[in-house]
């Protein structure tokens, strides 16, 4: 198996924080990194203290839930409380950004975004257009992570 680009790393992370959302409406994840180093993730999921959709069902306003914070959303203020930097940085994203968190993005000082799928009705092509930054699509990345543990173990013992 070939090692994976670091764009397909950090979105695989992405995926995997994905997995965490909370709002059945989509899973969206969102890694947030610097210099090949992660600053924060993020994923779909309601304000802290608030009742999750998957438990009580969504709170769709304009065909829209708005019970839940973006999977970007919750990766900038992740990074905001634990005061890491964000300008210049890459946001690695499951899926396009909707409109209010492509402007947060471009906001917090985001150069690139890394996205594998697109999003309905949004305006943020335009946006990071508008504002230099760049957007690189990227084929979904295998979700299956193979680990041969049994590869590992006899090369480390041949070499004892």
């Amino acid at each position: 198996m070939a090692r994976p680009s670091w764009d397909e790393y950090f979105m695989k992370l992405a995926m995997l924080a994905s997995e965490r959302a909370t709002c059945p409406r989509m899973h969206c994840g969102c890694v947030l990194v610097k210099d090949c180093e992660v600053i924060a993730t993020g994923y779909n999921g309601s304000i802290p203290g608030d009742a999750h959709c998957e438990d009580v069902g969504c709170l769709v306003v304009d065909n829209h839930c708005v019970r839940t914070n973006h999977a970007e959303m919750n990766a900038i203020v992740q990074a905001a409380k634990k005061g890491h930097v964000v300008e210049g940085a890459t946001a690695y994203v499951t899926n396009m950004p909707c409109t209010t968190c492509a402007k947060a993005l471009i906001a917090a000082g985001i150069k690139r975004v890394v996205v594998c799928t697109d999003y309905h009705d949004t305006l943020a092509t335009d946006f990071f257009a508008k504002a230099q930054v760049k957007i690189d699509r990227i084929p979904m990345p295998a979700k299956e992570i193979v680990y041969d543990l049994e590869k590992y173990t006899s090369a480390r013992s041949s070499k004892a």
